[in-house]
Parts: structure tokens; sequence; C-alpha cells
């Protein structure tokens, strides 16, 4: 008995199995297989919805921390 080839399984990625994806994409790095994975049985439109989602997080969190910095500061 062989067993199933990863590739060869027509299953999209999870939730998190993208979600993986695009934080490594944030921070530029990725493996080979999870590329593979992602552009074989991914589809475009969740990535970009997640990355979407995520840089807004992002900008959200970083503007929450300069407001807090200056509010710390006292000078807003």
């Amino acid at each position: 008995m062989t067993t199933p080839d990863p590739q060869h399984n027509p299953e999209p990625p999870t939730f998190l199995q993208t979600l993986t994806s695009v934080l490594a994409a944030f921070f530029g790095v990725q493996s080979s297989k999870a590329r593979q994975r992602d552009f074989t049985r991914g589809k475009p439109s969740h990535f970009v919805i997640l990355g979407l989602g995520a840089t807004a997080l992002f900008v959200l969190v970083l503007i929450g921390i300069v407001r807090l910095v200056l509010t710390l500061a006292g000078v807003s």
C-alpha cells in the first residue's frame, strides 16, 4: 500500500494553511512545498481576501501603538 502524495490531493488548502501562507508572505518566507500547494490547489480570491484583512489588521495595530506611545508621551 502506498502513501498518498500530498501534491496530488485535489482538496484546497484549509483556512489555517491559507492563513499561514499569507503570514509567511508578510515575512517573505515560504517553503517550496507550501508554495506548490498554494499555486496548484489554492484559490486566488482566498489569498487576496486574507491578505487584505491581515494588512488592515496590521495597519490598525500600528495606529494603536502610535496613539498609545503619543498618549504616554503626553503629546496627544
